[in-house]
């Protein structure tokens, strides 16, 4: 009998098995994020990002854009997205930029809750993040998101707050511009 409470156990929520280290919080002004880092994947990444929030500089910094699968949001891509980006515009605060980390290395993919680096080109990505609203295939190595098709450094997913992503997405916006920003009060580690 405990055999098969342990097998339904598992079925029912196998997730609470694994161990959940490497999180981080995300505090906002709309509510918590709570995200799982994977250092063991993507470590150039992860290392960047704890570097940042052990330096406090993502301490009331936005989430200010919102980039969502409708015309008038992206009118000159062919490849739609669902995301929201967040972390520090301000070129003075960044740490020098990182060696960009290939979904095709890593492992991961831009599943929903996925948080991955903004970028320009390869070897750009420093402060700047975002988080996957839905699955965005076209974000990962050899989608056509990028035109360099190298995609996006994903290192991390949401576990806890979706629900506080997904009303950030759909708040006031001009263009791709959320109007007003969303204040990320602090980004800390929980263990």
């Amino acid at each position: 009998m405990k055999i098969i409470i342990l097998i339904i156990s598992l079925i029912l929520s196998p997730f609470d098995c694994v161990e959940k280290k490497d999180l981080v919080e995300i505090d906002t002004t709309h509510g918590k994020i709570i995200v799982q880092l994977f250092p063991d994947l993507a470590p150039v990444t992860v290392k960047n990002f704890y570097k940042y929030i052990d330096a406090q500089k993502f301490n009331n910094s936005t989430f200010y854009r919102t980039v969502t699968a409708t015309p008038d949001n992206q009118p000159f891509s062919n490849t739609k997205i669902n995301v929201i980006q967040g972390g520090i515009e301000d070129t003075a605060q960044m740490f020098p930029p990182i060696i960009h980390e290939t979904t095709n290395i890593t492992g991961l993919k831009h599943l929903s809750g996925t948080i991955s680096m903004a970028r320009d080109e390869p070897g750009t990505a420093s402060s700047e993040f975002f988080i996957c609203v839905q699955d965005q295939p076209s974000l990962d190595f050899g989608g056509k998101r990028h035109g360099d098709g190298t995609g996006f450094a994903a290192f991390g997913k949401v576990i806890e707050g979706m629900e506080v992503v997904k009303l950030i997405h759909k708040e006031k916006r001009t263009e791709q511009r959320l109007n007003p920003p969303i204040k990320i009060n602090f980004i800390k580690r929980i263990n």
